[in-house]
């Protein structure tokens, strides 16, 4: 009787939420905010018109003409937040006033939040019908229980509904993993997995058995340079744990407290590890008391459509170069699916990656694991990566990842609703202490930085593939100014390469560089076209500023104060020459500068400039360029042998309380690198006196930074 009742409760909730105030938004109409498109008009009234007998007139209204809804269709799609000159500009080329630009566009915003309100709302009433016909299987599931004990018909108080529940569950991976299997054999070419042979799901052991797969060894060795593939003894262990570690990353992104708080310090969503516990008693594999674990969740809307963003995840060429700063090395072992219909669905991925922090200070964290791809529904789709670190004896697990990822559903005029999940258990002890705050609060390694990365990538994204954005005198085309985008993409792909502690570069730390403080490495470029060939050598630190980082980034930025701390100025005057922005905020922009210097070696040269800036960090990278390879570059040419020795600043938040916020009080983490080319022929021998002048260089420049900024904030 009980069980009776809490179904018919449930389904009483159900009905209710069908009957909130967010379903009134579906009663809006779409004409409505077309009607709003044209200008309203009152007119002004006469001496006559002041009879109180008469009737007031009413609004003149003066609807546009298709050809002006098509143009400013067709800019809306490409810049939603036009400014005052691209405003008037339109305006102009439309016959309308800016005022009336300026309306249209907000009219036009309105209408999208609408319509996201009420696709959310649809799917929300999709989920509960959902819930409701799985209320209806769970009825006739315990109506035709069995007793555990003697195999024979049960009464309802015999089998909790905990245990009911996990019995249809199984049942249902059982078919999920026999369907990957399939897909597996069929692009593969292996033959069918015999999964008898896999351990049970069923029962209280599904923790302990995928949990011997993650006991924590001990034996040395580089993990990504000498893991591979599965073997084809392990890859059935492989697909059930992707299959397990994809239902959990579901569970993660849809339910709210308990199991996600928020917390005390800032408003990041973290892990509550002990209702995570109940939650998934039986997770993947025990937890480990030598790792600390992290655990943090962030949802956003970013301007991409979610089949661009599938794509982008399973291509691994185009995530390392998307999250540049954060992913420092990836590589694909092997493909054990490749999806379904011509598209992701289902797709397997045995990977290796290398996370980082723009820091010498912090170690990168390496992973072995595999991604899995997969649809759920119409227009939502989940990604999932899960460690296989300790499928290997000889491995090393400094850092496992449990079940991570994100899920992605579709919404209209080319956006998608992001929900992030990052949860590892990791030996950090390595952390230099002045980003041991900074790694703590989750904005190094966390969601909100990956969210905040993906968010700042789609604008640029945006900007690259946009073709009616004002530009400079300077840029006359599209494909220069795509061409000029792409070698500054290049140069901050550089510049983050070599700037961390990661092993993706051949880079080797010189003894005796004279500082403890400054790392000084060196590499032969030889056949890159993308480097002068020779010896280069880079130098970077990192140090704590009592200044907040909004503040060090728009002084390091600013063509106006570049005299005050760069060498190459040479302490003339900077000149922008062209600019391109690169998404909503200012700050984020592609520059190309020249130096007005009495130095006539420096009359040929112009500094290629970006600038990023996202909640989580920013960056601003620079580089030397020869005036006729721009020309080059800004006329359409292929950037990509452009030499380039990039220089710059990764400027972080220090961790503290609301540090997040780069307005706010706080202190900053300014790591200064440079790369500079000490010796024209690779084969030469690299001085004692070239490692000494870089670490001059780059000490100077820190003391330039240092007092310009403080004597700027006292």
């Amino acid at each position: 009787m009980f069980q009776h009742n809490m179904f018919d409760s449930h389904n009483f909730l159900l009905d209710m939420t069908r009957k909130t105030p967010e379903n009134e938004l579906d009663l809006i109409r779409d004409d409505e905010f077309e009607t709003k498109s044209g200008t309203d008009i009152m007119e002004g009234a006469s001496g006559d018109d002041q009879d109180p007998n008469k009737r007031p007139k009413k609004k003149q209204y003066h609807r546009h003409t298709q050809h002006q809804i098509q143009e400013l269709e067709s800019f809306f799609k490409e810049c939603p937040h036009p400014d005052d000159k691209q405003r008037k500009d339109l305006g102009k080329r439309l016959g309308l006033e800016p005022l009336q630009v300026k309306f249209w566009f907000q009219n036009k915003r309105t209408q999208m939040k609408s319509q996201h309100e009420r696709h959310e709302n649809t799917q929300l009433r999709n989920e509960n019908d959902k819930l409701r016909a799985e209320n209806i299987r769970y009825k006739e599931a315990l109506t035709t229980a069995t007793c555990p004990n003697c195999g024979g018909p049960a009464a309802i108080g015999e089998m909790s509904f905990d245990e009911q529940h996990l019995r249809i569950e199984n049942v249902r991976l059982r078919e999920e993993i026999d369907r990957i299997s399939g897909i597996a054999a069929k692009y593969v070419g292996k033959p069918m997995l015999n999964y008898p042979q896999l351990p049970s799901l069923g029962g209280n052991n599904i923790g302990h058995q995928l949990g011997e797969m993650f006991t924590t060894t001990s034996t040395g060795g580089d993990l990504l340079r000498s893991i591979s593939g599965p073997s084809d003894a392990d890859k059935p262990i492989v697909i059930e744990l992707a299959v397990a570690a994809m239902e959990e990353l579901i569970r993660l992104a849809q339910t709210g407290e308990p199991l996600w708080i928020n917390s005390d310090n800032n408003d990041n969503v973290l892990l509550n590890e002990e209702e995570y516990a109940r939650t998934f008693p039986r997770g993947i594999g025990p937890k480990s008391l030598a790792l600390k674990s992290e655990a943090s969740r962030e949802s956003a809307l970013v301007i991409i459509n979610y089949v661009n963003l599938v794509e982008i995840l399973m291509d691994v060429n185009q995530w390392t170069n998307f999250f540049t700063g954060i992913v420092s090395k990836a590589t694909i072992l092997e493909v054990l699916s490749t999806g379904v219909a011509g598209n992701y669905n289902g797709a397997l991925q045995v990977m290796t990656a290398e996370f980082q922090v723009p820091s010498p200070l912090v170690p990168t964290r390496e992973n072995y694991f595999v991604r899995y791809c997969k649809q759920h529904g119409d227009g939502t789709w989940a990604v999932v990566d899960v460690s296989l670190e300790n499928l290997r004896s000889t491995s090393v697990s400094r850092c496992r990842r449990r079940p991570s990822g994100c899920v992605i559903q579709e919404l209209p005029n080319g956006y998608s609703k992001v929900t992030w999940i990052e949860h590892v258990e990791v030996d950090d002890r390595a952390v230099n202490n002045i980003y041991r705050p900074l790694v703590d609060s989750g904005l190094a390694f966390g969601a909100k930085r990956w969210v905040a990365t993906l968010e700042r990538q789609c604008e640029r994204l945006a900007s690259v593939m946009a073709s009616n954005i004002p530009t400079g005198d300077v840029i006359t085309s599209p494909e220069g100014r795509k061409s000029m985008l792409k070698l500054a993409e290049r140069m901050v792909m550089s510049f983050c390469a070599g700037v961390g502690a990661s092993t993706a570069h051949t880079w080797t730390t010189l003894s005796g560089s004279g500082a403890d403080d400054v790392r000084v490495m060196t590499r032969k470029s030889i056949d890159d076209p993308g480097r002068p060939p020779g010896i280069v050598l880079s130098a970077a630190t990192s140090f704590w500023m009592p200044v907040p980082t909004k503040r060090v980034f728009d002084f390091l930025r600013d063509e106006n104060s570049r005299n005050e701390w760069d060498i190459l100025s040479n302490g003339g005057l900077v000149q922008e020459m062209a600019h391109i922005a690169n998404g909503r905020d200012s700050g984020n922009s592609v520059s190309l500068l020249r130096v007005n210097s009495g130095n006539s070696s420096q009359n040929n040269m112009l500094i290629l400039q970006e600038s990023c800036l996202d909640s989580t960090g920013s960056y601003v990278i620079y580089a030397p360029v020869d005036i006729a390879a721009m020309n080059v570059v800004l006329s359409g040419g292929d950037p990509d042998y452009v030499a380039l020795l990039p220089s710059g600043f990764a400027i972080l938040p220090d961790g503290s309380s609301n540090a997040e916020n780069s307005n706010a009080a706080g202190g900053s983490l300014l790591t200064v690198a440079f790369q500079i080319l000490v010796d024209s022929v690779p084969t030469a021998k690299l001085s004692l006196g070239s490692v000494a002048t870089v670490n001059s260089l780059i000490k100077c420049t820190v003391e330039r930074i240092k007092a310009s900024i403080t004597c700027e904030n006292a």
